[in-house]
């Protein structure tokens, strides 16, 4: 098994195309297995798309050393290399002054060597200085090789490999022509997820060039002989375990407008006796099940599909008041409102619209809002689906829900906005909803308690 970890000296640098179109490359010989630094889900679904095997996430803010190294040693079994794409720039994280959140964490506990991607464009030997800088910065961080991007031309090529190669002594394995056609479709809360792009004819045009031009310009013998050999520990994590047979079904909302889901999501539940059972809210009735999860996604983008697909939205609405454990994260969150209204030119729409959502909880989401972005760290009480914990995650919305002021939280926030003034965890019945995202590994006990809770109920019934 070898692995490594392709960087960026900052947002933009080109890390993502280039990550993808070297995964891709590499699955043609090899089984690539890829992981994310963040609590990103959109990246992971072209990841995934490219290499066949679920893209898994690493953050050091929001998951332990030991909960970071299991994610990647199960994510790795069966595999022949790990590709891990960085987060922003290698040292930006959750502090100024340490590299906590970072994608230099994750190199550093997982014993990663570094491939880092420089935005060239119109610079030579100061590519050379940036990554000296990167270099002195934090020795612990192993860089072994650059891979330069928006190059201009032979000459510019020239000068900024001998000015890397001469003063940084590490390889030069790829400098990539300047091109508008490198860059991958985005939308207000970045690149348009590949669930939903695929169906494109230009969208795959796109991708298949961005590939074959990376091919072209990076040395991948080199990249590999870059990456770092190691062993996998030996047996399965009990966080992975699976039961002989599972005894409680959760439907899970899975098609364009509902995908943001973390890998590790369908195998925790199944370590946990569920099975699980994917519905689309756009086109489907409710499968009978003994809870749901509406996870995040686009739901601003389908709102007359769920609008018009009545029989779910009152199947949702019917589950909800009879008691039945529903969890939902963001866009979920917002399915579950009365109404979405959309502000006149916003994802394209003419004028306002208000799209009739479930009705579980009284209120509505208006877009745009403003931007929130960042981690969060909360409490959750104890009357509620997900039990109580401490609880550590992710917010990532372009959106504002106003809700009852009568609406009871299970969420308490010391980082982050949250529903409500860092209220958050909505509670209706048994269903609770948030605009914070749960990682299942290192939140796996409050996804216990929701299954669980789903367990009980079911079986209440089947005594009544």
């Amino acid at each position: 098994m070898k692995g490594l970890l392709v960087a960026g000296d900052r947002s933009g640098s080109g890390k993502t195309s280039i990550t993808l179109a070297l995964s891709a490359l590499l699955s043609r010989s090899r089984v690539v297995q890829t992981f994310k630094v963040g609590m990103d889900y959109i990246d992971p679904s072209y990841l995934m798309a490219v290499t066949g095997r679920p893209c898994r996430n690493l953050d050091d803010y929001v998951m332990s050393p030991d909960e970071i190294r299991t994610i990647f040693s199960h994510g790795c079994r069966g595999a022949d290399i790990a590709i891990v794409e960085g987060v922003r720039g290698l040292f930006e994280g959750a502090e100024a002054l340490t590299d906590l959140g970072s994608t230099a964490a994750v190199a550093k506990q997982l014993d990663l060597p570094v491939v880092l991607v420089i935005n060239a464009r119109s610079i030579t030997r100061s590519a050379a200085a940036i990554v000296k800088g990167f270099q002195a910065f934090d020795p612990d961080v192993a860089i072994r090789g650059v891979i330069l991007n928006k190059i201009s031309g032979a000459r510019h090529r020239e000068k900024t490999i001998q000015a890397v190669e001469h003063f940084c002594g590490v390889p030069v394995i790829g400098a990539i022509p300047r091109m508008e056609e490198m860059e991958l479709a985005v939308r207000h809360l970045g690149l348009v997820p590949y669930e939903e792009g695929a169906e494109g004819r230009e969208f795959r045009e796109r991708i298949d060039l961005i590939t074959r031009i990376i091919g072209e310009h990076v040395d991948l013998d080199a990249l590999v002989g870059i990456a770092r050999e190691f062993t996998l520990p030996a047996g399965t994590s009990p966080i992975y375990e699976v039961p002989e047979a599972p005894d409680v079904r959760i439907g899970v909302a899975l098609d364009e407008a509902f995908n943001f889901y973390y890998a590790d999501l369908f195998d925790v539940l199944t370590s946990l006796g569920a099975e699980v059972i994917p519905f689309s809210p756009l086109r489907d009735r409710l499968p009978e099940a003994d809870g749901y999860i509406l996870g995040g996604g686009y739901p601003e983008l389908f709102g007359a599909e769920l609008e018009a697909n009545t029989r779910m939205r009152e199947g949702i609405c019917e589950v909800s008041r009879n008691g039945t454990p529903i969890y939902a994260e963001c866009g979920g969150l917002i399915y579950l409102t009365d109404r979405m209204v959309l502000a006149p030119g916003f994802a394209g729409v003419d004028g306002e619209r208000i799209y009739d959502l479930a009705g579980v909880f009284a209120g509505e989401a208006r877009m745009p809002a403003r931007r929130m972005l960042g981690y969060v760290v909360g409490t959750s009480a104890a009357e509620n689906p997900m039990g109580q914990a401490g609880f550590r995650g992710h917010e990532f919305h372009y959106s504002g829900v106003r809700l009852s002021p009568a609406t009871r939280y299970a969420y308490r926030l010391s980082r982050g906005g949250g529903i409500q003034d860092g209220l958050d965890g909505a509670l209706q019945d048994q269903t609770i909803a948030s605009y914070t995202h749960l990682h299942p590994v290192t939140s796996r006990g409050m996804f216990a308690h929701f299954v669980d809770c789903c367990r009980e109920v079911s079986a209440s019934r089947g005594i009544a």
